[in-house]
C-alpha cells in the first residue's frame, strides 16, 4: 500500500569501497547555519552587545581547550552554555557596580554551576610561580625613578 502524501528528499548517494553505494542520512546540506558557523543563534541578534561577549567568550574557551580540532560537540555545546552563563553573570556584576539591587543567592548558584561547568571542561586554575613575579617586582622598585633628581 502506497501513500499518495510522499515527501521527497534530495539525497546525493555517497561512493563507498569497491564501488558500492549508500544513501547517505543527510540532506543536500548537511548542516545547519548554528552549526557550520554561519549564524551565532539559530533565532537571535547576533549584532547585540550580549552576542558580542558571548562569542569572545566561547572563543576564548575553545582556545583553552587546545582549539576547535580537539573539541566534542558535547563540549562545544558545554563551552556554549558555560560563555551564555558568564555573560549574565557579567550583566548582573555590571549591576552591582551602579548600586542597584542583585539576587545574590541567585548569583552565588548561578556562579557555582559555572565552576562545575569549567570543571566538566577540564579548565582549571594553574597556579603560578609567585617567587618569578617578586623577583620582578623587586627589579621595577629597585630602578630609578623619572625626574628624581630635578
Amino acid at each position: 500500500m502506497e501513500s499518495s502524501t510522499q515527501t521527497s528528499v534530495n539525497v546525493v548517494p555517497i561512493k563507498r569501497a569497491r564501488g558500492q553505494r549508500r544513501a547517505p542520512s543527510r540532506a543536500v546540506r548537511p548542516r545547519s547555519a548554528v552549526t557550520s558557523g554561519r549564524q551565532l543563534f539559530h533565532d537571535g541578534n547576533s549584532k547585540s552587545a550580549w552576542s558580542r561577549r558571548f562569542h569572545d567568550l566561547i572563543l576564548g574557551h575553545i582556545a583553552d581547550l587546545g582549539g576547535a580540532d580537539l573539541l566534542s560537540e558535547a563540549q562545544f555545546s558545554l563551552i556554549r552554555r558555560a560563555a551564555a552563563i558568564e555573560t549574565e553573570l557579567e550583566r548582573l556584576d555590571a549591576r552591582l557596580s551602579r548600586d542597584e539591587a542583585v539576587d545574590m543567592d541567585a548569583y552565588a548558584r548561578v556562579a557555582g554551576h559555572l565552576r562545575r561547568l569549567f570543571e566538566t571542561l577540564g579548565l582549571k586554575r594553574v597556579p603560578r610561580n609567585i617567587n618569578a613575579d617578586l623577583n620582578m617586582l623587586d627589579r621595577y622598585l629597585a630602578r630609578p625613578t623619572e625626574g628624581a633628581g630635578a
